[in-house]
């Protein structure tokens, strides 16, 4: 062979080596469909490196932020079914549900708390301010005590009642039907708590164990007693817990004229000026002060108690 014929066989070897490592074939030990697949998600990697994603995917919101979105909304959901229905049972219905299930307790007080973030103001802590301003000798009972801030808050000797308890301070049971004695307590409280088709025996059984002249206040939604929304007409209301055995007191600092109206009085026409506690800095809410008679009443007479509005929330 001759120098020349051999110079062109190495170049022509150096080719075929070149042309090998361009063009590999395919090991028998990686499939060609996984090298495609290979190929295709290095394509696709380099290509939103170049920003060359579609629009539909740089949207597309990350899991942790869509489970959570998710679940956000299932709670709502449940919180806003077991607060309907709170509203549309009995204490000793709400009662046995929850005892049967009582996870869907801490369900609703979760939703709950979450709903409190959106209020202007907590109408509980015009309750706890009203309390540090009288004597810390007051018994107080708190009827849906919900986490029992009241007791937390002040130095009142307070039981706190709720249908399930989470923790020793708190009594589970119907409001309707407490251990407490009779004439026992100072000042009974219903901040956010006549849920319930037989809300009147709540506020029957905090009359039962309020001593003469103790104080009784209620706090509610607004929107429960406006009758031009399908809420309780507020003088049938007062006028159910004055019949009961209780006084509207008037208080300086809460008080403010809401409704007036005209009657007849041995044939004059007098004029009478409903007025009862509210508290006007918070436009969600009302408080209601009542004081228990010193006497009762002596001739019993059947009490007229106006149905109250569910307090339902919307979706947001």
């Amino acid at each position: 062979m001759t120098a020349s014929s051999m110079k062109d066989e190495s170049t022509s070897s150096k080719h075929r080596k070149r042309k090998r490592q361009r063009n590999p074939k395919p090991s028998k030990e990686e499939p060609i469909e996984t090298k495609l697949k290979i190929q295709r998600d290095t394509k696709i990697c380099k290509n939103n490196q170049r920003g060359g994603s579609s629009s539909a995917s740089s949207k597309r919101p990350k899991p942790s932020n869509f489970l959570d979105t998710l679940r956000e909304r299932l709670s709502g959901g449940q919180f806003r079914m077991l607060n309907e229905k709170l509203y549309t049972c009995s204490g000793q219905e709400a009662l046995d549900y929850f005892k049967e299930d009582p996870e869907m307790f801490d369900m609703y007080h979760t939703g709950y708390q979450q709903q409190m973030t959106n209020w202007p103001e907590l109408p509980v802590n015009s309750i706890i301010e009203w309390l540090l301003s009288r004597s810390s000798s007051l018994v107080v009972a708190d009827f849906g005590c919900g986490d029992a801030r009241i007791a937390k808050s002040v130095k009142n000797k307070v039981f706190s009642f709720d249908l399930v308890s989470k923790n020793p301070s708190v009594i589970a049971c119907d409001m309707s039907n407490t251990s407490l004695e009779s004439s026992s307590v100072d000042v009974a409280v219903f901040c956010l708590s006549l849920m319930g088709t037989n809300y009147s025996s709540y506020i029957k059984e905090a009359h039962r164990v309020l001593r003469p002249s103790g104080m009784l206040l209620i706090a509610e939604v607004k929107s429960r007693f406006d009758p031009n929304n399908g809420g309780a007409d507020p003088k049938d209301f007062v006028k159910a817990v004055c019949d009961l055995g209780f006084t509207s007191v008037l208080k300086v600092n809460y008080i403010m004229a809401l409704y007036s109206f005209s009657f007849l009085v041995s044939s004059m026409r007098k004029k009478l000026i409903l007025f009862f506690a509210q508290d006007f800095s918070n436009k969600m809410f009302i408080l209601l002060h009542f004081k228990k008679k010193e006497q009762l009443n002596s001739n019993e007479k059947k009490i007229k108690w106006p149905e109250l509005k569910a307090c339902l929330y919307k979706r947001r």
